[in-house]
Parts: C-alpha cells; sequence; structure tokens
C-alpha cells in the first residue's frame, strides 16, 4: 500500500506543478512524440552541449497524468547528464517497464522507478514510454527531426 501511496504522490507532483513543462525559446532538438492509441501528445525540447551533456529540456503538449508526469520526471534525470548515461538511464527505465530491473538500477531511476507498476498495466505503458521513446530518437538522430509515434 505504501508503494501505490507513493507512486500518487509522485505522479501528482510531477502533474500539479511539472518541472519541465514549457516551451524554448531556440531548442537545438525538437521532436514530437505522438501516442495515437490514446491520444498522448509531446513534443520534447533539448540543448545539447558539444561535450555531449544535456543542457536543458523541456516538454509540452497533452496527454494523460502517466504521459506527462513520466516526461517531467524523465528531464529532471537526464539534464546535466551526458548523451551516453541518458541512453543508459533509458534503456534501464524501458527494463524496468517489461518487469527485468535490479534494485540498483531502480535507484538509479530516482523519482522515475515509483512508475514501475504501470508494467502491471498494459494499456498504460505506451504512455509511460512516450518521452523516453522520444528522447531516444532525439540522442540517436542528433538531429532535428518531425514526430516518432509509440506503436
Amino acid at each position: 500500500m505504501q508503494n501505490r501511496t507513493f507512486y500518487n504522490e509522485i505522479l501528482t507532483e510531477h502533474n500539479i506543478h511539472p518541472l519541465y513543462k514549457t516551451k524554448m525559446i531556440e531548442p537545438q532538438h525538437s521532436l514530437r512524440g505522438v501516442n495515437p492509441s490514446c491520444g498522448d501528445d509531446i513534443t520534447l525540447q533539448l540543448n545539447i552541449s558539444d561535450d555531449g551533456i544535456i543542457e536543458e529540456g523541456a516538454f509540452f503538449g497533452d496527454g494523460c497524468a502517466i504521459s506527462q508526469a513520466s516526461a517531467d520526471m524523465m528531464l529532471e534525470l537526464v539534464i546535466g547528464k551526458n548523451v551516453e548515461e541518458a541512453l543508459k538511464l533509458k534503456d534501464i527505465f524501458l527494463k524496468m517497464i517489461k518487469e527485468k530491473i535490479t534494485d540498483e538500477e531502480l535507484e538509479m531511476l530516482e523519482e522515475a522507478g515509483s512508475l514501475q507498476d504501470i508494467s502491471h498495466m498494459p494499456s498504460r505503458v505506451k504512455c509511460a514510454v512516450l518521452g523516453w521513446r522520444t528522447l531516444e530518437e532525439i540522442l540517436k538522430d542528433g538531429e532535428k527531426s518531425e514526430s516518432v509515434t509509440t506503436e
């Protein structure tokens, strides 16, 4: 029961007071992520330094509480990290959603680890991973893109 309470508190906090839900003026990278099955639609924006550090990030758009909170938690976690570290955290998050994660890896996800129980809600998995898949596409491509769709 305490786990469920923690999950609800974190989810609520990131929805009522998101730290990164805004529009950047001139982002280096911007990618729209869409989940057509439920209507989640976010645009992720990043500024990455020449030495590969994610210096600034934001997202905007509409969607369910899970997609919005997950994107906010993701940005809180990856800003200040280099691209390789951010991709590793993305891999760990996706492993968590598939229920294949160690306690050490879960700890690395900080508040994003509160979404661990989403793995038991198949219809909500796409909501939780939308921001992370969008991040992956930006970091893999390294250039401005149009959009990514989660299937």
